[in-house]
């Protein structure tokens, strides 16, 4: 049997609240689970300590015993030192799109070709004082 460490929502609507369960990875979100290891309340303050309250020992006993948590509660127990997790690099999210870059060059074409024409007018100006001289 697949286990997993994941939220199950509560709360009503617009006002979240989580319970950090142990469940069977077949199980709906909000269906039966194994054992409730601690809640989370997402409309608490970052620093508050009852943002996140997680029986770590349990934590524990859960992935000895082959749960995996989901992302989310991955955080969780990194913050609270059960499990390390391993930082996530996606050089490319960052990048905008292919429509974007390429409204970019076209800006940038624009740019120079309109800076080349103002540069232009004043050369000759500039060649014409020096012919009449």
């Amino acid at each position: 049997m697949a286990l997993s460490i994941r939220l199950s929502r509560g709360g009503s609507k617009k006002r979240p609240y989580y319970r950090i369960v142990v469940a069977d990875a077949r199980s709906p979100r909000d269906g039966k689970f194994i054992e409730k290891i601690g809640n989370y309340n997402p409309l608490l303050g970052k620093d508050d300590e009852k943002r996140v309250v997680l029986d770590a020992e349990r934590a524990k006993h859960w992935i000895g015993v082959g749960a995996q948590p989901t992302d989310r509660v991955a955080r969780f127990l990194d913050k609270a030192g059960v499990q390390e997790r391993a930082a996530r690099n996606n050089p490319n999210k960052g990048k905008p799109g292919e429509k974007a870059t390429e409204r970019a060059e076209e800006r940038a074409e624009k740019l120079k070709a309109a800076q080349e024409a103002a540069d232009a007018p004043a050369e000759t100006a500039a060649e014409t004082e020096t012919a009449e001289a």
